[in-house]
């Protein structure tokens, strides 16, 4: 058994703890949180499985690294500190321990992250003899894994496009959707997310990733970008009141132009409400979904719609991302120490899962 470190307890977290729990390889040796308010709480509990694990929440970094856990899984959040995050990262690897995170978009597509993000991880490695993948659901397994399987299937190829289709109104991270996003937000406002060359920051290394894999070269990467006001006020669940006249909906794309076309695409269709922007693509059914297009011969489309936590598309894309994440970790501790991405750690059947409950 592989003793493993969940590290946070938010929206990934929370999968995380309960995927550990269900792998038959590994044991849940410690959960990491920042709230004063969760520590000394059992992680049966912060992971809404509804019955203790015996192991409680503390703040004890140093501590739960001392004790040399085999794997970590960095659920923290890497959007709004990402030299935090990056720290925690390799201060973990610098431990020994074999690392799993969504959090660090520059090092999904390692090989040509910025030095000032790679560097470091090299440096633990060397240290500690830990290991690192990061990889999610979009940028993920959305748009490297699966595109790649589904190219596989066609005799000619003229384009991939990957979708991810959502209404965020069901994302429980009010901060992310409205101040990195900017819904709600007056349409002069400039959402960070949506600054110029961010979305090839974040998802351009999947485009280089899937280029890689398919024997292509690439031109260069391009950036297309178009909002959309809300043309009434709507009351969301999670988030509250979103005011008619402010952004309720973005589309973008980050295109791989090969031969001087957008050969491989990553498109994103975000909504605040369903009533934005009808005639924008929309997912089959509920409220989100992630969908990948072959354009060719022949023409392939495969949607994926993944639900958790009370049929929720949002927490479901993330349980697939921790899915992927953690059921790596054996993968990993039986490979070299290093820095790894999505084309060199495969994804494995669900072994010893099938039809199996955690006691």
């Amino acid at each position: 058994m592989i003793r493993t470190v969940v590290w946070g307890t938010g929206n990934v977290g929370r999968a995380a703890i309960r995927a550990v729990d269900a792998h038959p390889g590994l044991e849940l040796a410690a959960v990491l949180v920042s709230d004063p308010a969760k520590v000394g709480r059992d992680a049966g509990r912060l992971a809404g499985l509804g019955r203790d694990l015996g192991v409680v929440a503390g703040d004890d970094v140093g501590a739960v690294l001392d004790g040399r856990p085999g794997a970590v899984v960095y659920a923290a959040s890497g959007d709004t500190r990402p030299d935090g995050a990056l720290a925690d990262v390799a201060r973990a690897v610098a431990a020994g321990a074999v690392v799993v995170t969504p959090a660090l978009y520059p090092l999904y597509d390692q090989r040509n992250a910025p030095p000032e993000f790679r560097n470091p991880v090299l440096a633990a490695v060397a240290e500690g003899g830990g290991s690192l993948f990061v990889s999610g659901v979009d940028p993920g397994w959305g748009n490297d894994v699966l595109p790649l399987l589904v190219s596989g299937l066609a005799a000619t190829v003229d384009v991939i496009r990957c979708q991810e289709i959502f209404d965020y109104s069901t994302y429980e991270q009010e901060e992310s959707v409205r101040e990195l996003v900017g819904m709600g937000k007056p349409m002069e406002y400039e959402p960070p997310m949506l600054w110029p060359s961010v979305p090839t920051m974040v998802w351009g290394g999947q485009i280089r990733l899937m280029a890689r894999a398919l024997g292509a070269e690439l031109d260069e990467i391009r950036e297309t970008l178009e909002r959309r006001p809300l043309e009434s006020t709507v009351k969301t669940r999670t988030m509250g009141v979103f005011e008619a006249g402010t952004q309720g909906a973005v589309r973008f794309e980050v295109q791989g132009i090969v031969g001087g076309e957008p050969r491989i695409v990553i498109e994103h269709v975000t909504r605040i409400h369903p009533s934005c922007a009808p005639d924008w693509p929309v997912p089959p059914d509920g409220a989100g979904a992630h969908r990948v297009v072959v354009e060719g011969s022949p023409r392939i489309e495969v949607t994926v719609a993944a639900t958790d936590e009370g049929e929720n598309r949002s927490a479901g894309g993330n349980a697939t991302a921790v899915g992927r994440l953690v059921g790596a970790i054996d993968w990993l501790v039986a490979a070299e120490p290093g820095l790894y991405d999505a084309l060199d750690v495969p994804l494995r059947p669900a072994v010893g899962k099938l039809g199996r409950r955690p006691r």
